[in-house]
């Protein structure tokens, strides 16, 4: 285990700078062990400020969370985050010609930038995409002339006085409304929706297809990458992530089961079916086994902020690529390498095909991702330390620093270290996010969501 010295100094902050300790802040959701399939958290998305957190369930409910404003007599306590708006993004659906049940689960959320009062977010299920506008509207007319208080119509032959309508104040009211419905698109289930920076256009993409859809037009999208084959016998690889990059409007990369990443560039063709770079390690001939294919599929891909680097997740570690630089990663992190003897229970109980997402922190300098008995990982990529802490709500009073972890793959277990055999795979950190500026991270264990942040001294 590190010394505590060390820990201290571990990891600088969003904008670097400050040695950080990480501390319990909130946790959302309900303490019950029995937990509904409809409230298990399927995504975790921050907006371009911060100030607003979303996250996506499997009963297609969408939560969104307001960092309350900083309060002034406490200089030290940062804004809560509490819930703004919550709505029914997706119901069940059933496709009769094919006799499928087409889930109301969230798979991904993505948020636009502010243009105005508004915020505008995209969020998917399995086949359709919606456009979300969610306004605040805190004033209410009165005093119309054909129309009564309760809404009813009048008479115009009654109405003899003119009156002026005016606004009066009323309780603050959230709505969410669709503006737009991007549906039958996708024979496949999607696993990806990104906004390009160019803020008009976005891509969707499902196991086998990537499609480029204009954020005004929902009855057409164009086709850009389809690695279906003639034959579906000679299948060999899906698509498992797709993300636009952070800067360069015509430039995407997605990921795939095989642990390739392909690199496109929509100026060469219209189809993108030649890539323009193909990121790939050759395997270790040494760990070659009856897993290897299943562990080094992708399961997300993340650009950095700056458009230079992009991280890839497959089961057992994090991977960080140079865009420049395509036969190695640049960067590898082992996530839990001590799972490695344990990959046949794992097969048996198909945890191996779990999806871990990553995430980087709003200087790139740090990332993040999930791991099994509620834990989750930081790497820090200039001092190249690690740790190991736990969401659980046995540490949750505000403000209680957290602790590190340690897990004993074999040997001798020491007084504070979890031995592997008795991790619980059931309790799984999929998906986790890191405010854009701030040292504020969301994550999300089954159905609870955990907020920490760094202790502000």
């Amino acid at each position: 285990m590190l010394p505590r010295f060390a820990l201290r100094s571990m990891f600088h902050g969003a904008g670097g700078g400050n040695d950080i300790q990480w501390c319990f802040s909130q946790v959302k959701g309900a303490v019950d062990d029995d937990v509904a399939e409809a409230d298990i958290i399927s995504t975790v998305e921050f907006n371009h400020s911060g100030e607003l957190l979303a996250t996506g369930d499997k009963g297609g409910r969408v939560v969104i969370f307001q960092q309350e404003q900083e309060n002034k007599i406490q200089s030290h306590s940062r804004g809560e985050y509490n819930v703004y708006s919550t709505f029914q993004s997706h119901e069940p659906e059933f496709d009769y010609l094919k006799s499928l049940e087409i889930e109301e689960k969230i798979n991904k959320i993505r948020w636009l930038p502010q243009k105005n009062a508004a915020q505008f977010l995209l969020s998917t299920n399995d086949k359709t995409i919606k456009l979300w506008k969610i306004s605040e509207r805190d004033k209410r007319p009165e005093g119309y002339n054909l129309k009564e208080e309760d809404g009813r119509y009048r008479d115009p032959t009654t109405v003899t006085t003119l009156r002026v309508p005016v606004f009066r104040p009323m309780d603050l009211m959230v709505e969410a409304s669709p503006r737009r419905i991007f549906a039958n698109a996708h024979t496949y289930h999607i696993n990806s929706i990104s906004i390009n920076s160019d803020y008009e256009t976005y891509l969707s993409a499902d196991d086998l297809r990537i499609n480029l859809w204009h954020l005004e037009i929902t009855d057409r999208s164009f086709n850009i990458v389809d690695i279906k084959p003639a034959n579906m016998e000679e299948l060999t690889e899906v698509i498992t992530a797709a993300e636009f990059h952070p800067n360069s409007c015509n430039t995407f990369v997605y990921s795939s089961s095989k642990g390739t990443i392909r690199l496109c560039d929509m100026r060469a063709s219209a189809l993108c079916d030649r890539h323009s770079k193909l990121f790939e390690e050759p395997e270790d001939p040494s760990n070659r086994s009856f897993f290897s294919e299943i562990i080094s599929s992708i399961s997300d891909v993340k650009f950095s902020h700056s458009g230079r680097y992009m991280m890839t997740r497959d089961y057992l570690s994090v991977k960080i690529w140079d865009l420049n630089m395509e036969n190695r990663p640049v960067e590898t992190y082992q996530v839990h390498e001590y799972l490695r003897s344990k990959l046949c229970s794992l097969y048996e109980n198909d945890c191996i095909f779990d999806k871990f997402e990553c995430c980087w922190n709003g200087s790139d300098s740090v990332v993040m991702t999930g791991s099994y008995n509620n834990f989750f990982r930081m790497f820090d990529r200039n001092t190249k330390r690690d740790i190991t802490l736990e969401a659980s709500r046995e540490n949750n009073k505000p403000r209680t620093v957290l602790k590190p972890r340690k897990v004993c793959a074999s040997g001798k277990r020491k007084k504070d270290e979890i031995s592997v055999d008795s991790l619980d795979f059931n309790k799984k950190i999929l998906h986790t996010a890191w405010h854009p500026k701030e040292n504020i991270i969301a994550v999300a264990t089954t159905n609870n969501l955990y907020i920490f942040q760094d202790k502000v001294n």
